[in-house]
């Protein structure tokens, strides 16, 4: 199974690589329309973090078989190592950075992926909209299962190709809903059984310009079986609107790639919101459970290893609704990128606010922050004193963690016809 993990990972290795090789052939013939600044840096930060995944799958075995591909691995991630490295030094001169207005955008501009009825469809009710597929349980649409409706869609589409999904428990892959807790996508894989962590997804997304509205992610397998991912997310520009990501030890597995959460919920105790993703959530509320005993709540563990990937996890005008003694967030990696801002924190938000991974490790080299926060459980006075770690009082230190900084927004938000806060807002 890890060796199926990994040959999954380095296709997206390859293709997120030939995305970059592309992008600098426009950048050398002077395209004006290159978002070189977000795209190349996203790309190779996802594709160096891939391999590492790759062999995280194949914790709990004896290691014999990872042994066989551990140092042509290694050779593929020093490579992208040093390009990354190169690219960030020879674009680190001093730039005017894009005017970005603080309201939410409404630009009338489509990105490339997108059809002109997308923005449409957002809008409209699921019932007037028009689907390519309908899938419902009871037989009154065209298929009875969303793998069946998947299964069916062309291949390479060049347009948006809708699947409805109705009222009902569904397994696997969704695209449209008609709201939380009425379509729901659930599954129980987890570790205990002998997935890896990769695979336990109940859905895992991958395409560009992914796009999810008014449904529900479950993973069921409950605390005492660990790792147990509900969504797992390597979609570039993908957005996700007024969905619930619920589960236990790390149900919302943000792997790698720009992505934007609004108005969602998310659900777990340990880690329950992990990966190397480059990740926003505006408006989103998050709920932390009851862990078994002597584990500590943890809601972030971000796992970015080298100072020049684009990732970490952005948490905006948002609610901590913690239900047992919790912290923010843990080192998963070295340079672990977190940050809170204009986000309510009730009280059980531990005063510390975050916790070590094990020892020292990485204290001095993450990046931790709060901006603004507010609620009985924001307060700064007994917080971690980590040289990572950051109060910004500054407001143009948070703006470099909005969405219209942090992931690129304005080139590709506004065409999805979600609301979304480009800056920090009033």
């Amino acid at each position: 199974m890890a060796i199926e993990d990994c040959k999954e990972l380095l296709d997206f290795s390859v293709s997120e690589l030939a995305w970059s090789l592309d992008e600098m052939k426009r950048i050398r013939a002077g395209d004006k329309n290159v978002h070189y600044e977000g795209n190349l840096k996203a790309w190779l930060s996802a594709a160096l973090s891939n391999q590492d995944t790759c062999l995280e799958g194949f914790e709990g075995t004896d290691r014999r078989l990872e042994n066989f591909i551990n140092g042509s691995l290694q050779q593929v991630t020093q490579l992208i190592t040093n390009v990354l490295s190169l690219y960030t030094q020879l674009h680190s001169l001093p730039f005017k950075p894009p005017r970005i207005n603080d309201t939410q955008s409404e630009s009338p501009k489509f990105p490339k992926w997108m059809t002109e009825g997308d923005k449409g469809h957002m809008d409209m009710k699921p019932t007037r909209m028009h689907a390519d597929a309908v899938v419902a349980l009871d037989g009154t649409g065209h298929y009875r299962t969303i793998t069946e409706a998947i299964n069916a869609a062309p291949s390479y589409s060049k347009r948006r190709y809708v699947i409805y999904v109705k009222k009902g428990k569904k397994t696997n892959i969704m695209l449209v809903g008609d709201g939380i807790g009425a379509t729901v996508v659930t599954g129980n894989r987890n570790f205990m059984q002998g997935w890896t962590t990769f695979r336990t997804a109940t859905v895992a997304v991958s395409g560009k310009g992914f796009i999810a509205r008014d449904m529900t992610f479950r993973n069921t397998a409950g605390p005492q079986n660990h790792q147990a991912v509900a969504l797992r997310v390597d979609s570039d520009q993908s957005a996700f609107f007024r969905c619930s990501v619920e589960g236990y030890q790390d149900t919302l597995y943000a792997h790698s790639l720009r992505q934007f959460y609004r108005e969602c919920n998310i659900y777990g105790t340990i880690d329950f919101i992990f990966g190397n993703g480059a990740a926003v959530l505006q408006n989103c509320k998050i709920y932390s459970r009851v862990p078994l005993p002597l584990q500590k709540v943890t809601i972030t563990a971000q796992g970015r290893k080298n100072p020049n990937q684009n990732t970490g996890f952005s948490i905006q005008d948002s609610y901590v609704v913690a239900t047992q003694p919790t912290y923010l967030g843990r080192p998963w990696k070295q340079y672990s990128r977190t940050v809170y801002m204009n986000t309510y924190m009730s009280g059980l938000v531990q005063p510390r606010g975050w916790l070590e991974w094990y020892g020292n490790f990485a204290l001095n080299t993450l990046w931790y922050g709060e901006y603004r926060n507010y609620g009985p459980g924001a307060s700064l006075n007994g917080r971690v004193k980590w040289p990572g770690y950051h109060i910004m009082r500054d407001a143009s230190t948070a703006r470099y963690f909005t969405a219209g900084r942090f992931i690129d927004g304005m080139a590709w938000l506004p065409g999805t016809g979600i609301r979304f806060t480009a800056g920090l807002g009033t």
